[in-house]
């Protein structure tokens, strides 16, 4: 069969990661970071994902109201995250396991591409193998991306999400010879991909967590990758089911 709409099953692996990026490779989230210090601050920025969560708005419209609010030049922007937003302590390791263990990692994120490839570039160096998929940014009209209120993002699709990362995911869970599907979020860009995979991983104190408690959704808490690792390693090694994962959330 063809893979070229499923890339990372390429070489048909056992296991397949699906990753969040903002919050939760990086320990802080880039976009926040942004709206907090270049737009209108987190006062506003946490009303907006208080209403999402409460679900009387929908991602899409909190996240272009966030985006809109900052004017910064797009590669001042992309300067100002390369000194400030760091690695998560333990994902270098996680990486560094899943490409000796042929597990592909691919991240889904509400946060723009080229943004994204930059601070992979700076974190992780030159050579990195990871797909991303996520939102773009574009040029306002007349307007360099590089200039004052000159770039806007650039929806991945058209759902209430602006990226709807569970489209990508199905994919994968379609397939007649599916791998085991695992996904890492923190947030409420995350809400579409929870259901999706066999293991979900939600990082504590974080509103995914509080989203998957209130709807009952089952989720391994994790404060940062080591956890991941330790757990990944098991169930790849046969130690443990995903399904006793996901029931005892170690």
């Amino acid at each position: 069969m063809s893979t070229s709409h499923v890339p990372a099953f390429t070489n048909s692996p056992k296991f397949v990661f699906f990753t969040d990026f903002d919050g939760t490779i990086t320990t802080d989230d880039c976009n926040d970071y942004l709206v907090d210090n270049l737009g209108f601050g987190p006062e506003r920025r946490q009303q907006l994902y208080t209403e999402v969560m409460a679900n009387r708005m929908s991602f899409r419209n909190s996240f272009l109201e966030m985006f809109d609010s900052i004017t910064t030049p797009y590669n001042e922007c992309l300067d100002l995250l390369r000194q400030n937003i760091k690695l998560d302590p333990g994902f270098k390791g996680f990486y560094d396991w899943a490409r000796e263990n042929h597990i592909p990692i691919v991240i889904l994120s509400s946060g723009t591409v080229p943004m994204i490839r930059t601070l992979l570039d700076s974190l992780l160096g030159p050579g990195w193998d990871i797909q991303i998929i996520g939102n773009n940014v574009v040029p306002r009209d007349g307007k360099s991306i590089d200039e004052k209120g000159g770039w806007q993002i650039d929806f991945h699709d058209e759902s209430p999400y602006g990226h709807d990362k569970s489209l990508e995911i199905r994919k994968y869970s379609s397939l007649s010879d599916r791998p085991i599907l695992f996904y890492a979020g923190d947030g409420v860009s995350d809400l579409s991909a929870a259901k999706e995979t066999d293991l979900l991983f939600a990082k504590a104190d974080k509103e995914l967590v509080v989203w998957c408690e209130r709807e009952g959704v089952p989720f391994v808490a994790f404060r940062d990758w080591n956890s991941i690792l330790e757990t990944c390693k098991k169930i790849a090694a046969g130690l443990i089911t995903v399904e006793e994962a996901a029931n005892s959330g170690i």
